[in-house]
């Protein structure tokens, strides 16, 4: 009886089916690459080739699929033009003298500048006739009665997962977010950047987004070009977007705004220092915009060095004045110790 109840041993063939099966299953495995996905470039090109090109959302500014980067100085009309590309998206209709290819999209525009009453006013004439947005465009602002769950440490963390949450709910396809130092307080140092753009990375990848973040630029020299190193935060933020332009504001002409293209893996540069698309913002009836006027060099519509030096000698005297130190006023006009030593001389 106990004989009966032992197993007999595979035979040769089992064993040998034993081995192939378990070799196969370790040879199907992918290697072990860590954080990277590694494929032949073949497969690469042909499963991108199965996704549908990418359209332009904002002329050769801003393609479908990227996480672009509009960065500004303050009133210079960031939020302007970043509302009128939205409309522009939310009705498949390109702005007059820039090009469109991408079909209508449901946008979503989180808005951490202006409260409701603000809004309505720009897009009004004196809170009366309104302008009658796509219902394929949604606006979000922070709820001032909002209090952070349990389980979350930081408002931070709650805020990111919010835009998450709302991105699903809403079925948005395109995120726009006035402005990126909402979402983390600051963006100047690499540790704190990184975050921030992995997050936002990490938002187009889930939910197939395109993104554009609007960001501000610290004190600059406005006799010099704008250049990505114009951004605050630049290094890092700049690093890990895929497109970025910028707004400029003429010294000539005040009322006069040129955009610049500074990043781009698309195409080539259309909208360089030798040819900016020049604007100004009008508001014909109920909706504040930029009206394209023409194209220009940048270098006539940046501010004479004399000028800037000038402005920088009277700035000093007046920090001066205010019983600020040398060393204080050096770092405030971002120059050396000795150069405001100069400046009050003269």
């Amino acid at each position: 009886m106990e004989h009966q109840n032992q197993q007999q041993p595979p035979s040769g063939q089992a064993m040998k089916d034993a081995i192939l099966a378990e070799y196969n299953e370790i040879m199907n495995q992918p290697p072990d690459t860590g954080m990277f996905i590694v494929k032949t470039a073949n497969k690469w090109m042909y499963e991108a080739s199965l996704r549908p090109i990418p359209q332009m959302l904002f002329d050769e500014l801003w393609y479908e699929g990227e996480l672009c980067i509009l960065f500004a100085d303050t009133n210079t009309g960031k939020s302007i033009l970043a509302v009128q590309i939205a409309d522009s998206i939310s009705r498949g209709m390109p702005i007059e003298g820039f090009m469109m290819t991408a079909d209508r999209q449901p946008v979503i525009y989180f808005d951490f500048e202006l409260f409701d009453k603000q809004f309505e006013l720009r897009y009004s004439v004196d809170y009366q006739h309104h302008y009658s947005f796509s219902h394929n465009m949604q606006r979000a602002e922070i709820d001032p009665e909002m209090v952070v769950p349990d389980g979350y440490e930081y408002m931070e963390d709650y805020l990111h997962d919010s835009i998450a949450t709302t991105v699903m709910t809403t079925g948005a396809k395109v995120l726009i977010i006035d402005n990126i130092t909402y979402l983390r307080q600051e963006t100047e140092k690499a540790k704190d950047a990184l975050p921030l753009m992995k997050h936002l990375k990490e938002l187009k990848k889930r939910y197939g987004l395109s993104i554009l973040a609007l960001a501000h630029t610290p004190k600059r020299d406005a006799s010099k070009p704008l250049t990505r190193n114009d951004l605050q935060g630049s290094k890092m933020l700049m690093s890990f977007c895929d497109s970025s332009f910028c707004i400029g504001e003429s010294a000539t002409d005040r009322s006069l705004r040129y955009l610049k293209q500074i990043k781009t893996r698309s195409k080539e540069f259309r909208y360089h220092e030798r040819n900016v698309a020049l604007c100004r913002i009008e508001k014909p009836y109920n909706f504040l915009q930029f009206k394209l006027t023409g194209f220009g060099d940048e270098g006539e519509h940046l501010r004479e060095v004399d000028d800037a030096r000038t402005d920088k000698i009277r700035r000093a005297k007046q920090l001066q004045d205010e019983g600020m130190t040398q060393r204080e006023i050096a770092e405030i006009l971002d120059v050396s110790v000795a150069t405001v030593n100069n400046y009050l001389k003269e």
